[in-house]
């Protein structure tokens, strides 16, 4: 039972993460109805920013976690939202109205450049950061095995919570939401009633770049280790996430992120930690042979 909870605490905590990466995909996906393949390497670039960002502060203010930890995390969420812009503005925007195959593909050139990119300027060696967070709590205590709860991942769950039900806020109770949700019913309408779409669409990015930034701090301080190869995997379960919560729904993603975050958290600590993503993308594809729409989204219905 020991072992059981402390695999529930680390897949909430992936889970959490995952969730969070997801919510960009999802939330540009509903509005312009494709999907942004370089998120992933805007949460890797978020991590790096973080880790500069970090190291940096800490250096010139005498080591102080705290100053270093509040500088970091706002000059993750400032520069990638920046970046998040950048790339609406040069893959997708110019492509807007062009046939669905093409934007999918400046995406994916996107995402290289930005992967090289980072490569050139940092490295291919792995970057380490010691631990900066300490302590936790002790929950539970038998059979020669400990159940921890850290500092960290109460942290990262407090922040997931947080940030979700924040932007949860903005989308149902803010001008911005309902000109999202306009623009996501019916661009061209929208267009028409006054809503200034290349800013919804772009702040839309920013947003979800913003999220993913918060992803990357969490992934450095949690790991210790990042590369500039971590965007793509991590990519690729936020997205798969997204599908199985439903694509186009915001608690949808963050279900879809909690759940392939436990699946292998759970299949690491009691099977071959070699499968545990064929365990993850294998549960997609059951729940969307039986729920092609995910686990909260809604069947697209045809207009005519």
């Amino acid at each position: 039972m020991e072992y059981f909870l402390q695999q529930l605490i680390n897949g909430l905590t992936l889970g959490a993460i995952y969730g969070l990466i997801a919510i960009g995909y999802t939330m540009v996906y509903g509005i312009i109805g494709m999907i942004n393949f370089a998120h992933g390497e805007i949460y890797m670039l978020g991590a790096f920013i973080s880790l500069i960002a970090y190291l940096a502060t800490t250096t010139l203010g005498g080591g102080n976690t705290a100053i270093g930890l509040l500088v970091a995390l706002a000059a993750t969420m400032a520069l990638t939202a920046l970046w998040g812009w950048a790339v609406e503005r040069l893959a997708y925007r110019p492509l807007r109205a062009a046939p669905r195959l093409a934007p999918l593909i400046s995406a994916i050139g996107m995402s290289i450049i930005l992967q090289n990119l980072v490569q050139l300027t940092q490295g291919a060696r792995v970057k380490p950061l010691p631990p900066v967070v300490h302590g936790g709590f002790r929950l539970v205590e038998g059979a020669g095995f400990t159940v921890e709860l850290s500092y960290l991942q109460i942290a990262i769950i407090v922040a997931t919570v947080v940030l979700m039900a924040g932007f949860t806020w903005v989308i149902t109770r803010t001008p911005l939401g309902r000109a999202q949700r306009a623009t996501e019913q019916d661009m061209k309408m929208a267009s028409l009633l006054g809503v200034d779409v290349n800013r919804v669409v772009s702040l839309t990015f920013v947003l979800g770049a913003a999220l993913a930034s918060v992803a990357g701090l969490m992934v450095t301080l949690y790991y210790g280790v990042i590369d500039f190869y971590i965007g793509f995997l991590a990519g690729i379960k936020a997205f798969t996430a997204a599908v199985l919560g439903g694509i186009g729904s915001l608690p949808g993603a963050m279900l879809g992120g909690l759940a392939i975050g436990l699946i292998e958290a759970f299949w690491s600590g009691y099977f071959s930690i070699e499968y545990k993503d064929v365990a993850a993308f294998s549960i997609l594809v059951l729940v969307l042979l039986f729920r092609p729409a995910g686990l909260l989204g809604r069947p697209d219905v045809e207009k005519v």
